[in-house]
């Protein structure tokens, strides 16, 4: 199999990810493209650290499974199908499924730290960076945690204050120069996602 072509993605919390990358999924099949989140290798709640407060904070580099998302990476990198189970944001009201990822031609790598973890950053082929205003960011993560993971507004904020924002100047921001494209998504990424969903169908054409 030839070696397939990773496109990393990466932007601050509520910059828009996400939606972005539905927008891709809409484009193209399973078949054609698999997506990997950096959210599905959380470790549990137990092992998060704790800040000053005793609140955990779930913003930091060691809060991912690095290891083992570098491992499976690789394995589809050389052709194996991995199995992860879902992580459900420690949301009681979501039961978690089991998770399947087979090998693409292309395959497309999302999260805030993609980009800070070396042994990930290495097998990157593409980086696209999703930046947004600092307003609209912590408006999209407000609703994202109270509407998808049941978080109260009060622990939403204190996490955005005090754990969302240093880590996005320490680990997210300083690789923005790292970036082979840099998309604004202040008000719509329609131009942007045209553009990315056309370099895609290229690199899968060819």
């Amino acid at each position: 199999m030839e070696k397939p072509f990773i496109v990393g993605i990466t932007g601050g919390s509520g910059s828009g990810k996400t939606t972005f990358l539905k927008s891709i999924k809409e484009k193209f099949s399973k078949e054609d493209i698999c997506i990997v989140s950096q959210d599905e290798y959380y470790r549990p709640r137990e092992e998060q650290l704790t800040d000053e407060n005793g609140v955990q904070n779930f913003d930091l580099p060691s809060s991912i499974d690095d290891v083992r998302f570098a491992e499976d990476l690789a394995k589809l990198i050389k052709g194996e199908t991995v199995y992860k189970e879902e992580y459900t944001f420690n949301n009681e009201l979501t039961k978690a499924k089991m998770l399947t990822f087979k090998p693409t031609k292309v395959i497309i790598v999302e999260g805030i730290f993609i980009f800070h973890y070396p042994e990930i950053a290495k097998m990157i082929d593409f980086k696209i960076y999703i930046d947004a205003r600092d307003d609209l960011k912590i408006i999209r993560r407000i609703r994202r945690d109270r509407m998808e993971r049941n978080y109260p507004l009060d622990d939403v904020l204190y996490r955005y204050q005090h754990h969302v924002t240093p880590a996005y100047e320490q680990y997210i921001k300083p690789y923005k120069a790292d970036a082979n494209v840099i998309i604004n998504n202040h008000a719509n990424f329609q131009s942007a996602l045209n553009m990315v969903v056309a370099f895609l169908e290229y690199k899968l054409s060819h």
